[in-house]
């Protein structure tokens, strides 16, 4: 447990990236139309977060400052400018779509309709990035995440056949939708795990701890228990929809039909706990969102910034946090569908993907920040083969958008 604790930063992280709306929505539907097909995916997205948030937590640690700050400095302000524009769009209405989430888990739990609901997330998101603690917010809503584990329990529960599951996961399939769109479900649920607010805010949290070269190991903890964690429990959202819908070919389209088989299998107690799971995750990614669009603008323009440091002293830094939760409200009040803003969401979040990790593994191989820490021939070996996977997904995305109509 007491390691458990040291790595709630990483814990954190991961469930904002593995287990936001993004991947209740996108690991359920991959599940209930594709069975265990999508399994390699999530693999393949915990190894290359895992290689980069290392990265990313070592540069903080050893620089003493978050991956955005040394990204303009090392690649000139027009580059980083580039990543920032991008980057802070999609993070803002990633923002926008995990505030919808939070409203469709208290209309799961109340009955009342989600837009009612979105002012209140919002407030309720303000106050805790205003007044709670970096680590009491990071332990708070890290480990309250993790009920989402009851999806792992009701696998137990349900008629499941864990033979057939694991031949699914081995034997990919395009279950006779088409391979077109199996792979668009796959890039999706990919840019889903690897999203860029995941390492702007995890490195960036360890710069608000005040890590040192001393805390390496101590970072690397949070990477090697957290991004895991957090891809086993996107798992279980897979195997769990694909128990209960696959079988039948039932498309899984709203929020209450990924708590459904959880109730079938557990009743109302287990309803209760996934419902507090999807508030849980997605009020620790609106959270983790918020920060980060806030982080990437001020470290690039060199503002004061940090939860630890008061409104008057980072105005801009508070008052761009502030702005980004007013866009967030505003966008879903126009009654967008929370659901289909994440499937857009995700494809943006694709098509900018290397912006984020190429310049993660530039500056881990620059010894002037880095001293004799930077990367050795494996870690180098990993990033390059993923970064080409996430060039691969960033070009991929639209065509398969448009060919696919969304996976339609």
């Amino acid at each position: 447990m007491r390691k458990l604790l040291a790595a709630t930063l990483g814990v954190l992280s991961a469930i904002g990236g593995f287990v936001d709306i993004g991947d209740l929505v996108a690991a359920s539907q991959a599940g209930a139309r594709f069975g265990m097909a999508h399994a390699w995916v999530l693999v393949v997205g915990v190894l290359s977060i895992c290689a980069y948030a290392e990265m990313a937590g070592r540069i903080a640690a050893v620089s003493g400052r978050a991956v955005f700050d040394l990204v303009r400095e090392r690649l000139g302000p027009r580059v980083a400018l580039l990543n920032l524009v991008a980057s802070w769009l999609v993070t803002v209405i990633t923002l926008a779509a995990e505030l919808g989430g939070v409203a469709l888990a208290l209309q799961l739990a109340s009955g009342l309709s989600y837009l009612l609901w979105v002012p209140v997330a919002a407030v309720a998101v303000w106050l805790v990035l205003w007044r709670m603690r970096f680590e009491l917010m990071e332990r708070v809503f890290g480990l309250a995440g993790l009920a989402l584990l009851v999806f792992a329990v009701a696998l137990f529960a349900l008629p499941t056949d864990w033979a057939e599951l694991g031949y699914g996961a081995i034997h990919v399939s395009s279950a006779g939708q088409g391979w077109p769109v199996y792979w668009f479900v796959a890039v999706a649920l990919f840019a889903s795990t690897v999203s860029p607010y995941e390492v702007f805010f995890f490195s960036s949290g360890g710069v608000e701890e005040k890590w040192s070269a001393a805390d390496l190991a101590h970072a690397r903890s949070n990477v090697l228990i957290g991004f895991p964690v957090g891809g086993f429990l996107a798992l279980s959202l897979i195997a769990v929809a694909a128990v209960a819908y696959h079988p039948s070919g039932t498309s899984l389209d709203t929020l209450d039909q990924v708590a459904r088989p959880v109730a079938t299998a557990l009743g109302g107690v287990g309803l209760a706990v996934a419902v507090l799971a999807f508030f849980a995750v997605t009020f620790g990614a609106a959270l983790e969102t918020g920060l980060s669009a806030a982080y990437a603008a001020a470290q690039y323009f060199g503002w004061q910034w940090g939860k630890r440091i008061t409104p008057r002293e980072a105005a801009r830094f508070h008052g761009v946090l502030l702005v980004g939760v007013l866009l967030g409200v505003l966008l879903l009040m126009t009654t967008v569908d929370p659901v289909q803003l994440t499937e857009y969401m995700l494809v943006l979040s694709a098509v900018v993907l290397p912006l984020t990790y190429l310049p993660i593994l530039v500056v881990a191989n620059d010894r002037n920040y880095l001293g004799d820490r930077v990367n050795g021939r494996w870690i180098n070996l990993l990033g390059a083969v993923f970064l080409l996977l996430i060039l691969a997904a960033s070009v991929a995305a639209i065509p398969l958008a448009i060919i696919t109509g969304m996976g339609r």
